[in-house]
Order: C-alpha cells, then structure tokens, then sequence
C-alpha cells in the first residue's frame, strides 16, 4: 500500500470521513492541470491525465478511461489501489459503487472547488438517499502534500491580432446577443481556454496549454477579469476591463444581487462555485457561448492554422527522414527520438511549446495508447518493426496534432494488414460527406469499419476538436462512440485517429487534422489539414479501394508541393520518395 493512501486514512478518520472522492481537475474544469491540481497523482502514483480514485477505510479504487487501462495497470501495482476500467462489462460507475457503500449516517468528502457542479449533485443525490453526510469545502489531500508546488500566476502574453482575427470587443458582442437570447443578465466563464480566447491572452500557467489563470463574470454593461495580481499588465485589456483579484470570484458570485440570472454551464463550472450563489438567483443551465463561439473558427484563423501545419509539416518530415537514415547506425531510444522531434519544431516560425507531452512508443510500448517513456521503460529503436509517435505543437499561428507511425524496417504480415486497415478508416472518414446537423457519434462508425473487419477495434475516440493556440482537446465537437449531441459544423478542426494496440506486440495510430467544410450543395465534409505523408513501407496496395489509393496519392503529391521547397536537401530527397505513387 502507498504511503499516501495510508495517511490519508489516518486524516479521514481524525475528520469522520468515511468516503473520500479525488478526481483530476483544477478550479476551472480543465483537462490538464497545473501540478498544483495533481492530488491523485500524488496520492495513486498513476500520471494519466484522467481518472477519479475514491477512497474508504477499507478500500481504494481508481477509475479512467480505455486510453490509460495498461498504464494504470502497471503504475498501479502493488500499490493497494484497484483499477476500474470505466465502460468495461461489468465495471460499476463511481455512482453505482457509492450507492453500493454509503450508509445511514457515513460521511462522504471532497473538494467542491475541483468538482463539476453535475458531478457534486450527483454525489449528494446519493448521501441523501442513504442518510449520509456530504462535505464538500474540504482538501485532505492538500493537508498531506507536504511539498506541494505553490499556486499562482505568470505573467501573460498577448496573441498576434493576425492570428485570432477577432478583437475582443467583436468577441463581447457575440457573447452577450447570446445572453440576451436565452435572457442571462449575467454569465460566468470559468474555463480557462475561454477566458484565453475572449481576451486574444495567452499565458504559461499550465503545461503545454498556453492559458493563464482567469475567470471572468460578464453583465450587458461590464466586464470582470479575476486573475492573480500582477499577471495580466493593463495595457493588454481593453479599457473597460475591470481587473479583480483572482480569489475574489467567489465572493463576487456570492454578494450577486436577489431576483438576477447568471447563465453557467453545469456539468464544467464547479461545485464550490455554484453553490455560493445566492438562492434568490436564477441559474440558467447551458454550455458557455465563449465555447460555441470558440469552437468555429474564423478565416483568419484557419489560414493562420495553415501555417502552422506548413511548420509543423517540416518538421515532422525532418524527422521521420532523419530517423530512417540513421537507424541501425547510431544509437536512438524513444526518449532521444522524442527529443530530436522536439528541437525540430524548436526552430519552426512562431513556436511556443508543444501542445502535449509527445508519445512516442516503439514495438509493445506502442500498444500502450497514452504511453510515457520513462528512464525505466525507455527502449533503444532497432531497424525493423513500427514506432508510433503521437506530437504536437502551439504556434502563434495555431495547434498542431498528429501520429504516425513509422515503419524502421522489416514488417510482418500482420503489421502492414492491421496499418492498412487503420489508413483506410482514416481515409473514409476524411472522404466522409454529411448533412447538417451530424455529430461525431454518427461520423464514429466510418473510420472503425475497416478495423472491425479484421476482428480489431480500439479503446478510445476517433477525433476531438482542437484549439486555437488553446487546449489540444476542445469541445464541443468531438467523434466517438459515446452519443453527443454537438453537430460537427463548417469552420471546426477536428482530429482524425483511429487505431489498433496489440498489448506486447505493437500499436498504430494515424492521425490528422481535418476542417469542416460547407461544399454548397448541403452537404459538409472534411479538409485534411496536417502534411505528413503516410507510411508507404506499411501499405498493402491491393488492400485499398479505388478512392482510397486515389486519396492517398493525391494527398501525397499535396505535402510534397507544400514542403519540398522548405525541406533540408536529405529530407527533400526522402520525401520525394516517400510520396511517389502507389
């Protein structure tokens, strides 16, 4: 058992707590976190970025999601810590095992501060149905974290007007034609990827997400800014603007005057939040306009995110070139081939940072679909087999997201038919023309069909939608197998991934971004953004369908135009080669 889990116990007992929830989020509802926020990595030992650990007196259990199921596994080992495979048969919900263990009487805790108001009502649903308490204002985490990182905030940055191609007064009056729409005299935006776009503010508050720490509560008439002291100079707000200090929100939202409404968006702002508001408010329950609004990008936007790709293209094709003369000849491990990609993008135009941590797995470590190297794990690449590296960047012209995986040599059989399978729902997707309305759950299908015919699938989404110089998970659009009820819209970037991980023999993902398109005739479709070619060496030729082989020539002909000119002389050659016809 963790030394963690085990004094945590001790506080839960001198607290009466019988029940103590830790989920992975910040005040903000974001999905990567300042390290701050990290109390169940602290207390689990697990590093994925999703997952909730409930603890008892007798008993620990973690829950997340098909992306992490192996590495949850191993990290969690030995460490008294049970892994609840979320979706699973069989696999209860964190509702259903509080249900199952909750009686008259017990105490059930956590921080509402880092607890979507949706999830905290849920819980209380439970302890009321059972006679049971429920705290919410408590950290018991924090109180064992001895060396826990300070809060607080960097200084910010302004965005280039030529590469979010809307002011934020031209935002603001969007914002609020929607408030008056659904009748909010007042709106609170707590996610920090919207408060990041409403100012055209970037910042470094969380790791390889260009945010700062913000909230903003918004009325017809003004407009509040809660961040800490000194981050944001004024002379990167406009002039109606009114700067509070970032922990002055909850007072603010509590002192809200009787008979007014404030639109929030219950299943992201917190608990803690939520609550604090006066009874004598009306709550209008609805997704964050800033999020709609966000979410379609304008024109200027999606050439500006062009241009990133071009960079980002570069790069990647630098790389793959690099890594295949080199193989075999000097030595290369997953770590020092992430490293090499990273100082690639380095020297790019505009780069900020990258946009994730790069996965980079070769062979088995490739099966594992958010895979992490680590001193320990870390594997020396040998001329033969498939490495899938997963990579990204933040521009000043846009986010980058994309896999390849890369053939280093020889290839069984059984690599290329499962690579070509993946390439050809990857294609159909982008090939994909659909009416108005569709969401990602009906678009989710086409890319899994030609990997279900070879008796595989894969544990996680299709595709998410990505940011501008933002978070490079955004919603609401997104495809998978979960029913949504966001329409893929003209104007949003989507990823396109799907894959297959055979657990110790190897993993493939292909992946690009994709705009949405409106072709005129009522029909939308997609516009495959990345330029990266694919893996020739993987390809079963006969395997691919007529439009299939035609897309990828043509795409293929498509990165070179783009890239040749930009490439070093070795990487141009390789290039010329790698996009040749079939």
């Amino acid at each position: 058992m963790r030394k963690e889990i085990a004094a945590l116990r001790t506080l839960m007992e001198e607290r009466g707590i019988d029940v103590y929830i830790v989920p992975t989020c910040d005040f903000h509802g974001s999905e990567y976190i300042n390290e701050y926020f990290s109390t169940r990595k602290f207390l689990s030992g697990f590093t994925g970025s999703a997952g909730t650990l409930v603890i008892t007196k007798d008993d620990a259990k973690l829950w997340t999601d098909g992306r992490y199921f192996l590495q949850a596994g191993i990290q969690l080992d030995g460490s008294g810590i049970k892994l609840m495979k979320s979706g699973d048969p069989g696999v209860s919900t964190i509702e259903e095992y509080l249900d199952g263990i909750l009686g008259s009487e017990k105490t059930l805790a956590f921080d509402g501060r880092v607890v979507s108001y949706e999830t905290g009502e849920a819980y209380g649903k439970i302890a009321v149905n059972h006679n049971s308490n429920m705290v919410y204002d408590i950290d018991l985490a924090g109180e064992i974290w001895k060396s826990r990182p300070s809060l607080q905030g960097k200084p910010v940055y302004a965005l280039p007007v030529s590469s979010t191609g809307k002011s934020t007064g031209q935002k603001l009056a969007e914002i609020r034609e929607i408030m008056s729409e659904c009748g909010a005299d007042r709106l609170l935006i707590t996610s920090l990827e919207e408060n990041a776009w409403l100012y055209n503010l970037r910042g470094n508050d969380v790791k390889c997400t260009p945010v700062f720490f913000a909230f903003s509560l918004i009325t017809q008439n003004d407009i509040m800014l809660y961040v800490f002291d000194d981050a944001v100079s004024a002379d990167l707000l406009p002039e109606y603007v009114t700067v509070r200090n970032y922990y002055a929100v909850m007072h603010d939202i509590a002192e809200l005057p009787e008979g007014s409404s404030i639109s929030a968006d219950l299943k992201s702002v917190s608990y803690g939040l939520i609550k604090s508001i006066p009874d004598g408010c009306r709550i209008i329950n609805r997704p964050s306009p800033a999020a709609e609004l966000k979410a379609v990008k304008n024109e200027t936007e999606i050439e500006s995110t062009k241009k990133a790709h071009l960079g980002d293209g570069v790069a990647m094709v630098e790389f793959i070139s690099w890594l295949k003369r080199n193989i075999g000849k000097m030595h290369i491990t997953e770590i020092s081939a992430s490293d090499y990609l990273e100082s690639l993008r380095r020297v790019q135009d505009g780069f900020i940072e990258l946009s994730f941590d790069t996965i980079a797995g070769y062979m088995q470590n490739g099966a594992v679909i958010h895979y992490t190297a680590t001193e320990e794990t870390d594997r020396e690449l040998a001329p033969e087999g498939l490495f899938l590296v997963d990579s990204g960047g933040h521009y000043t012209t846009g986010t980058t997201d994309i896999t390849r995986t890369i053939s280093l040599g020889a290839l069984t059989d059984k690599m290329r038919e499962c690579y070509t399978a993946v390439l050809r729902g990857h294609i159909d997707l982008l090939l994909a023309s659909f009416a108005p309305g569709t969401t990602g759950h009906e678009l989710d299908r086409i890319a899994r069909e030609p990997i279900r015919e070879i008796g595989l699938d894969y544990n996680h989404g299709t595709g998410h939608g990505v940011g501008h110089v933002l978070s490079v998970h955004e919603g609401p659009n997104n495809i998978g197998k979960r029913p949504v009820t966001a329409p893929i819209t003209p104007g949003m970037i989507t990823t396109d991934e799907p894959g297959v991980y055979l657990e110790g023999e190897f993993g493939i993902r292909i992946e690009s971004e994709m705009l949405c398109t409106d072709n005129g005739n009522g029909r939308y479709s997609f516009d495959n953004l990345t330029l990266c070619p694919y893996e020739r060496d993987a390809i079963i030729k006969e395997k691919l369908t007529d439009k299939q082989l035609e897309y990828v020539n043509t795409y293929h002909k498509r990165v070179y135009d783009a890239l040749c000119n930009r490439l070093s002389p070795e990487a141009a050659q390789w290039l010329s080669e790698a996009t040749m016809p079939l």
